[in-house]
């Protein structure tokens, strides 16, 4: 939320700040979704829900999170944990918890099939290098591209269809346009 008040950051525009994302039903369910988080069963119960979307959908992609961000380093290792539990499933894990990530790497490595893709904050600014870790930028032009420029937006709504590239750790830098 910090960033929403910062002129030029990738969240001063955040689309989750708008329309659905602002209704009172979503933002409880957000809010339990949450709290459920710390509950001893989520690991488990989370890796379930997982592989059956996997089984489900036939596609072995997971994002985490589509707006919103880690809260902890226990929250971290329970998503590598659940990443863990579902072998078959790739996961991608985008993130501007710098610290979390930094506490967690010292103490643990992800999963192989959990890709922490770590995101710049501003608009055109600086790649995040000093994890070593893959990482995302956002670009305002086609001149201010870093690294593989991210498709989905050439469609409406915004999809992925084949595009794997942010669960690609070898993909070191994936740039979205500036929406």
């Amino acid at each position: 939320m910090k960033l929403v008040e910062v002129e030029g950051s990738v969240c001063g525009k955040c689309y989750a700040l708008k329309g659905y994302f602002r209704t009172h039903k979503v933002r409880r369910t957000y809010g339990r979704r949450l709290t459920l988080a710390d509950d001893t069963r989520w690991v488990r119960a989370m890796a379930k829900l997982v592989f059956w979307q996997m089984v489900d959908t036939g596609v072995p992609y997971f994002r985490w999170f589509d707006s919103g961000d880690l809260q902890s380093t226990a929250m971290l290792t329970r998503i590598a944990a659940v990443a863990a539990l579902t072998p078959d499933v790739r996961h991608w894990l985008p993130t501007r918890e710098y610290g979390i990530v930094r506490e967690y790497l010292r103490r643990e490595s992800p999963p192989q099939n959990l890709v922490i893709r770590v995101s710049a904050p501003l608009v055109d600014g600086l790649i995040p290098k000093d994890l070593g870790l893959p990482t995302s930028t956002v670009h305002s032009t086609a001149e201010t591209v870093q690294g593989f420029s991210r498709p989905a937006y050439g469609t409406k709504p915004p999809y992925c269809e084949s595009c794997r590239a942010c669960w690609d750790s070898e993909v070191q830098n994936v740039s979205y346009p500036l929406h």
